[in-house]
Order: structure tokens, then C-alpha cells, then sequence
């Protein structure tokens, strides 16, 4: 039985944000989703199984659609905006 997804329309993440504990990440995904992107964490489990391991991995990746990727970088590199 096949899933009905096609191995070409398959959709690649790209990590456009890391961090080394997962507060950030989650809060960097969280904004990312707040703004309409398809933000996930990735790595973060990994992360908090061994002291250190964050850093040695390269730290907890945050990815988004490869065609949402230029417009979240973009996003992210925005202030934010101011309290009302």
C-alpha cells in the first residue's frame, strides 16, 4: 500500500535557525507559526538525552518549507513588533 504521495512533490525542510536549548527553539517556532510559516523543531530530544550533546550536534534546528525559507530568514532577522 503507497501513501499517495508522490516522491517528487515531497516537500524539503531547511534549517534556518539553531539554537542550544530548546526555550529558544521553541520560542524562535512558535514566532515562525504566529506569522503564518510551517515552523518545526528538529534535534531537540537529542539535545536534552546527553549533557552537551546541543553543541556537539551543532544545536536544536529550527526548519520551515524550502519555498518558505528566504521569507522566514527575512522574518526573523525583523524586530519585533512593538507592544500595543
Amino acid at each position: 500500500m503507497t501513501s499517495g504521495v508522490r516522491p517528487d512533490t515531497t516537500m524539503q525542510l531547511v534549517t534556518i535557525s539553531t539554537a542550544f536549548n530548546p526555550a529558544d527553539a521553541q520560542l524562535t517556532r512558535a514566532r515562525l507559526e504566529a506569522a503564518g510559516f510551517h515552523a518545526v523543531v528538529t534535534s531537540e530530544l537529542a539535545a536534552l538525552s546527553l549533557d552537551g550533546y546541543a553543541l556537539a550536534a551543532g544545536g536544536i534546528r529550527v526548519q520551515v518549507p524550502e519555498n518558505e525559507a528566504a521569507e522566514a530568514r527575512e522574518f526573523l532577522k525583523s524586530p519585533d513588533a512593538p507592544a500595543e
